[in-house]
């Protein structure tokens, strides 16, 4: 059965796509704890993270790294923080997170929510930047 990420990669699902190279897609979460709220998955469809092998683990790490570059360049934060926890959705994905306090990574807080227009300008935003 396929993931809602895989249905994403497949363009079953449409995203706020923000970066994407052959292996590794990043998109907008569309449950953000702050703007600029980021998921970077692995095309291929693996469940738990640890079980990638040692090149796509290191190619989505620096996927998400140069992804949470240009979400800084974006978006005023001090940090973009990052944490992988796997439990939501049965397909590998790190949420990049800008952050201005410990608070902003707090996963038991209210979701954000943005229009559509928003959402938009914020994908073109960090996909600009990402592009160069």
């Amino acid at each position: 059965m396929s993931s809602i990420f895989s249905k994403i990669v497949s363009g079953e699902i449409p995203a706020y796509k923000v970066a994407e190279d052959a292996d590794c897609l990043a998109f907008l979460d569309i449950s953000p704890l702050t703007r600029g709220h980021v998921l970077v998955i692995p095309k291929q469809e693996v469940d738990y993270i640890f079980d990638l092998d040692d090149d796509a683990y290191t190619g989505l790490m620096l996927f998400a790294k140069k992804v949470a570059l240009s979400i800084r360049k974006v978006i005023p934060c001090e940090r973009v923080g990052i944490t992988v926890m796997g439990l939501e959705v049965p397909h590998a994905h790190v949420h990049l997170i800008p952050m201005n306090s410990m608070g902003d990574m707090n996963f038991a807080s209210a979701k954000l929510s943005f229009s559509k227009e928003e959402m938009e300008y914020t994908a073109q935003s960090i996909a600009a930047e990402f592009a160069g």
